[in-house]
């Protein structure tokens, strides 16, 4: 067993050492050197908007180099803790565990080198509107949302509802959450498009199989260092009560606020936080965020078809189909990927598919050079 062990030591060291090479660990470890050294300089806090960025990118940075150089000094400490255990049974069997454990680690860091977008690292807004169907619809969208939210918790992500409007039987219509958590947009970017749901109906008497649809928008929370301007005349603003949980102060009040942007007809919607004013300030947030993509897809439309192509999203156009009945299967028509288990994929698991959409876009993007 402990030749065994070596090997696979052997092998992880190796896939580390490549790992070093695809993200330039030692170009990113220069970066926080130099870095570190602007933020030691006299003034540097004095300009809030350059050290916000500069904090921003050195956070990013650490985070990749400081779990590349643990997971170096792990495999150190486990090559000399492996020479000194030798044939005792327990002690190989937990390091062992602890080896697969470090392989599933170093699996999730290479992965990270898919994340070249510009906006890969942050956090994520993510939309739900439920299709036509009705009571149908709105339940498979409260379905998704239960689904987005597991797989969160999962990742360690902090997920809070902004807004949401229930079904007038049971489910939701629609739902906006924001997702912080490092990486959040460049995983959640695979799940926007159309979601077709098929099985038997819990509200159909007859117990017919029935077809519903929902989307799934993801859009990446910008930072205030990007350069959107919204002026007051561009944008309406209403006020209104708002009809989620909360008590008697977010009942009583008109505390909810909608903000419309004229020109595009882009509308943001906020009634979770306590007051007006952080409503409207979370609207803002996430009109910008909204416009900046706007813009970033308008760009693309110029040297690509792919926008408009997005923009024709119909029922029937769907990313990916989760079955129930007669059979159990999950698939990815963009990527061809499946799965038998419905009920794993509905509680949060499908890395899975947002792995094989990634690999599929970095491919997609070295052949077209």
């Amino acid at each position: 067993m402990q030749e065994e062990l070596r090997d696979k030591l052997t092998e992880i060291e190796k896939r580390l050492r490549q790992l070093s090479i695809y993200l330039d660990i030692p170009v990113k470890q220069d970066k926080i050197r130099q870095l570190e050294t602007i933020m030691s300089n006299p003034g540097f806090w004095q300009d809030q908007q350059t050290s916000k960025k500069v904090l921003r990118e050195l956070k990013s940075l650490k985070s990749i180099v400081e779990l590349w150089s643990g997971y170096n000094k792990k495999i150190s400490e486990m090559k000399e803790l492996l020479e000194l255990i030798k044939d005792e049974e327990e002690l190989l069997r937990n390091m062992s565990d602890e080896l697969n454990k470090l392989s599933v680690n170093i699996a999730e860091l290479e992965f990270q080198t898919l994340l070249s977008g510009e906006f890969d690292h942050n956090d994520a807004i993510l939309s739900i509107n439920s299709g036509a169907g009705g009571t149908e619809s709105c339940d498979w969208a409260s379905m998704l949302l239960r689904m987005y939210t597991r797989w969160a918790e999962k990742h360690g992500y902090e997920v809070k509802e902004m807004d949401i409007l229930a079904g007038e039987e049971a489910g939701i219509k629609n739902v906006t959450i924001s997702i912080k958590g490092a990486c959040a947009y460049g995983y959640l970017k695979a799940e926007s498009g159309v979601h077709r749901l098929v099985r038997i109906s819990p509200f159909d008497a007859n117990k017919r199989r029935h077809t519903s649809f929902a989307s799934v928008d993801v859009i990446a929370q910008i930072q205030d260092d990007v350069n959107i301007l919204i002026r007051p005349e561009e944008i309406r603003v209403d006020t209104y009560r708002a009809s989620g949980k909360g008590g008697q102060h977010v009942n009583m009040t008109d505390s909810a606020v909608r903000v419309t942007h004229i020109e595009t007809g882009i509308v943001v919607q906020c009634q979770n936080e306590r007051s007006q004013y952080q409503n409207k300030e979370v609207c803002m947030n996430v009109l910008k965020a909204k416009l900046y993509e706007l813009r970033r897809r308008e760009q693309e439309a110029k040297v690509s078809k792919e926008y408009a192509q997005k923009q024709k999203i119909e029922w029937g156009s769907q990313i990916r189909s989760y079955v129930m009945h007669p059979y159990n299967m999950v698939k990815d028509h963009r990527t061809e990927y499946e799965t038998g288990n419905v009920q794993a994929v509905m509680d949060g698991d499908i890395d899975d598919f947002i792995h094989a959409y990634l690999k599929m876009k970095t491919l997609e993007k070295a052949k077209n050079g």
